[in-house]
């Protein structure tokens, strides 16, 4: 009736979130059990809201934000979570090992890395951090900085984002997207010819806004799919969420200078306390990177005469969960409020999350899925709603198995293109389901 590839093969992003969540869960126990540990990371009176996108940074401080837990509610997913507080998915899976992204537990705590360590570059224009998929936009000076930051979505291994200095060179709304001779010919494989241009609107992946970079072809811009942001699912652009790239569009004059680094280890203090933030590397940077971060660590040991605590070190390396962590005491009698852990009450409504039309038996709809397990139709049809442009989808159960039907769809045309979506994105072979005839 309805064939359904592994889940692991669903679509680039797809497969991304799958690798990246097998990996996490290789430590996961170890990780949460360390953590429940912490009475911090559990604190009463939640708070009705937390900083998400512009902060203040005071002199001599590298780190900012604060680390936040949340209680999820039935019907949460971690990508949903993520949008809400301005977070890209992967950050989120890697501060939360071990939590299913598509069907995670109601009632579960999970951390919410809203606390940043600044990149090590200067302070001026845009600085974009490819290893922790997120985007920082200074203004002011040393005396009154503020930074504003926001999860990006950047390329893939085959077709990366360049490192480098740059500037924004010109600026567009509703731009058109001109495409590439590359990108034509991979859709042109698989069966989904593109045509030279794709005007504004829901099927144009650049978004709302574009900003364009002193780089030929690559530019800073909007989204036709939100659950792609802080993924590397892009052709070598950076990728913003639609209320994302609207800010940073209009704060950002042209000819500002936007500079790329790749460093997937930091170190940074605030308030006399000196922490580490640890991601998973890109292809072939760790070591490197890790070497510099290790040099950093013994000067600063070396300038302050005291040993650093090396196990602490390393196994928040290894651990590699964005989050930044204390390491040393710069001085006695540091400050350490500004690291501990808030709690956040859930909102009445999580922005973007996508909407489920009502059923419709007068409507065309496409049968995605069969299955006897109400856990995998769910994650089925959530994946199925979180593409982009969305595509509606909802479980209905029948007899001892659970179906997965996308739709409501109004003509026979709509639902031909929701199916051929299905296979080209997810692999996922549809049957029509014409509407109930009324008599």
């Amino acid at each position: 009736m309805c064939r359904i590839v592994d889940l692991s093969l669903l679509s680039n992003w797809l497969r991304l979130i799958a690798l990246c969540t097998f990996i996490l869960s290789l430590n996961g126990c170890a990780v949460m059990n360390s953590v429940q540990e912490k009475s911090w990371l559990f604190p009463s009176h939640p708070e009705k809201e937390i900083e998400r996108n512009e902060f203040s940074v005071a002199r001599g401080d590298d780190v900012i934000g604060r680390l936040a837990v949340i209680r999820l509610e039935k019907g949460d997913t971690l990508p949903d979570i993520a949008r809400h507080f301005s977070l890209g998915i992967i950050a989120i899976s890697a501060a939360n090992p071990g939590v299913d992204v598509w069907v995670p537990e109601a009632g579960e705590r999970i951390m919410l890395p809203l606390s940043f360590i600044l990149p090590d570059a200067p302070r001026k224009g845009i600085v974009v951090n490819l290893a922790t998929m997120r985007l920082f936009q200074f203004k002011g000076d040393s005396k009154s900085l503020v930074v504003s930051t926001y999860p990006v979505g950047v390329g893939t291994k085959e077709r990366p984002t360049p490192t480098g200095q740059m500037h924004v060179e010109r600026k567009a709304t509703r731009p058109t997207w001109h495409v590439p001779a590359s990108i034509s010919e991979d859709h042109r494989k698989k069966g989904d010819p593109l045509p030279a241009e794709v005007p504004p609107g829901p099927q144009n992946p650049l978004g709302e806004c574009a900003l364009y970079l002193s780089k030929s072809g690559y530019l800073i811009h909007g989204t036709n799919k939100p659950a792609s942001i802080g993924l590397k699912a892009t052709n070598g652009c950076l990728r913003l969420y639609p209320e994302n790239v609207k800010m940073l569009y209009d704060d950002t004059p042209v000819n500002t200078p936007v500079v790329i680094v790749n460093q997937p280890y930091l170190i940074g203090q605030r308030n006399g306390v000196l922490y580490m933030e640890a991601h998973t590397p890109l292809e072939d940077s760790g070591a490197i990177e890790l070497e510099k971060t290790y040099a950093k660590l013994r000067n600063i040991e070396k300038k302050s005469a005291r040993t650093l605590d090396w196990r602490k070190v390393k196994e928040v390396q290894a651990e590699a969960r964005g989050i930044p962590v204390p390491i040393f005491e710069m001085s006695q009698g540091s400050e350490k409020e500004a690291s501990r852990t808030i709690e956040v009450e859930h909102p009445d409504k999580l922005y973007g999350r996508p909407e489920i039309p009502e059923l419709k038996m007068e409507a065309w709809y496409v049968l995605a899925a069969d299955v006897r397990d109400e856990i995998e139709a769910l994650r089925i049809a959530t994946i199925i709603n979180h593409q982009g442009p969305q595509i509606p989808a909802m479980v209905l159960s029948k007899s001892n198995s659970y179906r997965v039907i996308a739709g409501p769809f109004n003509d026979i045309s709509e639902a031909k293109d929701a199916t051929k979506r299905l296979k080209i994105d997810l692999e996922i072979d549809g049957i029509l389901i014409e509407p109930v005839k009324k008599r």
